[in-house]
């Protein structure tokens, strides 16, 4: 499934073992690995100790994740095992009729891992690590929905008709595939379903657990949930200043309203790709030898829309490893027809350029410095997404919000990041929310509490609050990331240019990028000392 991710070929049939007995194989395999590059720590080259280092730390992680537990508790709204095995068939290769029979060869042994997915959480059951019931149900429903008349794969079917590619073989295999989601579903609501706890927040222990590892660095929570209240403020009154630009006399939710409906702020669905892929090429050819140095392969990025079904959102898929496949931005836009593009600007940055795909891309590029294991699979959201929630602050501070409503979203964007580090924390710790906030002030954090604040506060619609707050419950850590790795990144960079006069922002960058994917903790001490 890793080389699918990767584009690598040859395993595109093939299922990966995630049952307990396959990730005791893999734990047993990280652990031995460990313990060979435990030597290679204070390597006197400056890049092998970096290579052995930045592995460990990773290495660590994973494995610290198995020996708490935490792997059986493999249920989550956005990203779990189920949703591995269903958003691969998202990313494999369609151009032949060979690529073809490689998926109608996992669509008829989709079951497989289905199946080891379950006796995963059957093992959690036994063990007592189990998932809140909201997570389950909305997988449940997740299931039911690719066993239905609108699963994406009946949309692989149709799609193998219009290439003149479909048989018979492919489609009995999408009917097993239906019949193994369905299965799925109903062992969930039957054997997993009672055992789940009504408690959506994990605790203190378990959630300081998960944000080290989407970190790489130690919180002090109560710390972060205050400072998140402070950013809430600090954006929302300059969000007040600009929505004055756009209409002046009217408040900020009239200018949304306003943005909102008004067809001539909008793009056609059928358009929508076309007009993120602009904007996208045109950074790429702007910023390019000026504040960033672009490597070839990475001039390229795709723009594409998700089958329905899933979660709704946008995300970034990393190029291949041979760099056939380039980087591409997905989009999960639902039953939208239009799309309002005033937030969409800032979100293209973020996901696309100088976003995720100049931070993977330069990261894979870089084979000469980094790891092949560095380059392909050590992530830390906070070092990731810490980056590309940076990147659309620097493309504000470069001019390219030429519209004071794309600057507007790009605040927005900042804002909805703040909310997501108040609702996170107060849901999983049980904090108060304080006397003086917008909503619900002195009640306790819940989950309906929580989708209020990203509907209201965050300015999502309410079905994507819904979906933000059960995917922030089910990755416990994972949504503060964006805010709180921003935010190192912005201190180390007035740290620098504090101590040098001639502070280099392109150089800045340079360094962070072709340090690969870092621990926070890490990133810090490698730039300061």
């Amino acid at each position: 499934m890793t080389k699918t991710t990767l584009g690598v070929p040859g395993s595109d049939h093939l299922w990966d073992d995630i049952s307990p007995d396959g990730k005791k194989e893999m734990v047993d395999m990280l652990g031995r690995h460990r313990g060979a590059l435990s030597a290679h720590r204070e390597h006197p080259h400056p890049d092998e100790k970096h290579a052995a280092v930045v592995l460990l730390g990773w290495l660590d992680t994973r494995i610290a994740e198995f020996e708490s537990g935490d792997y059986l508790r493999d249920v989550g709204h956005l990203h779990c095992g189920f949703t591995q095995i269903r958003n691969l068939f998202d990313i494999m290769r369609r151009e032949s009729a060979e690529h073809w029979i490689d998926i109608q060869t996992r669509l008829s042994s989709i079951d497989e891992p289905l199946a080891g997915w379950c006796r995963l959480l059957a093992a959690g059951i036994a063990e007592g690590q189990v998932v809140a019931r909201r997570q389950v149900l909305s997988l449940i429903e997740q299931a039911e929905n690719l066993a239905g008349h609108e699963s994406m794969f009946l949309g692989l079917l149709d799609e193998a008709r219009a290439g003149g590619l479909a048989g018979s073989d492919l489609e009995a295999a999408v009917g097993q595939a239906q019949a193994a989601a369905a299965r799925t579903a109903r062992w969930l609501g039957e054997s997993y379903l009672p055992f789940a706890p009504v408690e959506d927040g994990v605790g203190e222990e378990r959630y300081l657990r998960s944000a080290e590892r989407f970190l790489g660095k130690m919180i002090d929570p109560r710390e972060t949930y205050d400072w998140g209240w402070t950013e809430i403020g600090r954006l929302r009154s300059e969000m007040v200043e600009v929505a004055g630009l756009i209409d002046p006399g009217s408040d900020v939710d009239d200018v949304i309203a306003m943005l909102e409906t008004d067809p001539s702020r909008a793009v056609k669905r059928v358009d929508f790709t076309e007009f993120v892929q602009a904007r996208l090429d045109q950074a790429v050819v702007d910023l390019d030898g000026v504040h960033f140095d672009v490597p070839a392969p990475i001039h390229s990025i795709q723009v594409r829309l998700a089958p329905p079904g899933g979660a709704l959102g946008a995300w970034y898929i990393n190029p291949s490893v041979d760099w056939s496949r380039p980087g591409s931005v997905w989009y999960s836009l639902g039953d939208k027809e239009t799309v309002p593009v005033w937030q969409e600007v800032s979100t293209a940055y973020h996901e696309g350029f100088p976003g995720h795909h100049l931070q993977v891309g330069t990261s894979m590029y870089q084979a000469e410095r980094l790891s092949k294991a560095h380059r392909l699979f050590v992530w830390y959201s906070g070092y990731g997404e810490g980056w590309a929630l940076y990147t659309e602050r620097l493309m504000d501070e470069l001019g390219y919000f030429e519209l004071p409503e794309y600057r507007l979203g790009m605040l927005a964007s900042q804002l909805f990041r703040a909310v997501r580090v108040v609702v996170d924390i107060g849901c999983h710790l049980g904090y108060e929310i304080p006397g003086d906030a917008p909503l619900h002030p002195g009640h306790r954090w819940d989950f309906h509490r929580g989708v209020d604040y990203v509907e209201a506060v965050g300015l999502q619609a309410r079905d994507v609050a819904d979906s933000e707050v059960k995917r922030y419950l089910g990755w416990p850590g994972q949504a503060i990331s964006y805010k709180v790795g921003e935010r190192d990144i912005l201190d180390i960079r007035r740290t620098l240019q504090l101590r040098d006069p001639h502070f280099d922002l392109k150089d800045f960058h340079r360094q962070i990028l072709e340090g690969g994917e870092l621990r926070l903790d890490h990133l810090r001490s490698r730039l300061l000392s």
